[in-house]
């Protein structure tokens, strides 16, 4: 019985030693997350999309690009402050890169609108991509290439430096799958409800439609 109980010890010892090393190498080969921040209009309309994403760890909704520290959301609607309604967009890169972002980024905007994005019209509605260094601009510069390509137009948006990223309140953060109720000219309704409203009556997705048509990314999300 001792015997067999130090045998057992010693396999169970080597067992353990071997799913330690495997979850060790695993941790040290797995890339760090990465994050990047894009403007495409409505902010509750880029996080809902790319929440949708494999590889997406997550998507806050906030403000970046002007002059004002820690600006409100009516601050920047009402104009002045040079912010952008923006998404900080934190992925993994082992399973979605940083091109493939920009490319369903673009493909779920109107890129040629340099007035603001469907029914939403003013400076801080305009897209924009955000980058860090200089192969994030050189992938943004290939992707505004591919997309002015494939629609035959002049794509009007712009690559920017990084710039601090503010979160917008918590009000607006997953706004599109919130319960609680909020007051339209539908009547009392929940965010996700008022969300889904909101953006057909937008037109977000048709136009991404007609632009994109089948390459459009998140036309019927």
């Amino acid at each position: 019985m001792t015997i067999a109980f130090q045998e057992f010890k010693a396999i169970a010892l080597l067992i353990a030693i071997t799913i330690g090393g495997i979850i060790q190498c695993t941790s040290a080969q797995a890339a760090p997350l990465k994050t990047t921040v894009v403007a495409g209009g409505c902010f509750w309309c880029v996080e809902s999309d790319f929440e949708s994403v494999e590889g997406v760890d997550s998507a806050v909704s906030g403000f970046a690009g002007g002059t004002t520290v820690n600006p409100t959301y009516k601050q920047v609607t009402r104009g002045g402050t040079g912010h952008y309604e923006a998404v900080q967009i934190t992925y993994d890169p082992d399973v979605i890169s940083y091109a493939q972002i920009l490319d369903k980024f673009f493909r779920s905007v109107d890129p040629t609108d340099a007035g603001g994005q469907f029914c939403d019209r003013g400076d801080s509605y305009r897209t924009a991509v955000f980058v860090t260094n200089a192969t994030e601009r050189k992938i943004a510069e290939a992707a505004i290439a591919a997309a002015g390509k494939e629609l035959g137009q002049k794509i009007v948006t712009p690559i920017l430096d990084a710039a601090p990223f503010y979160p917008a309140e918590k009000y607006h953060q997953d706004y599109y799958k919130k319960t609680d109720l909020v007051l339209t000219r539908f009547g009392p309704k929940s965010k996700a409800e008022a969300y889904k409203r909101y953006r057909k009556a937008c037109g977000r997705d048709a136009r991404v439609q007609q632009l994109w048509g089948g390459a459009a990314a998140f036309a019927t999300h």
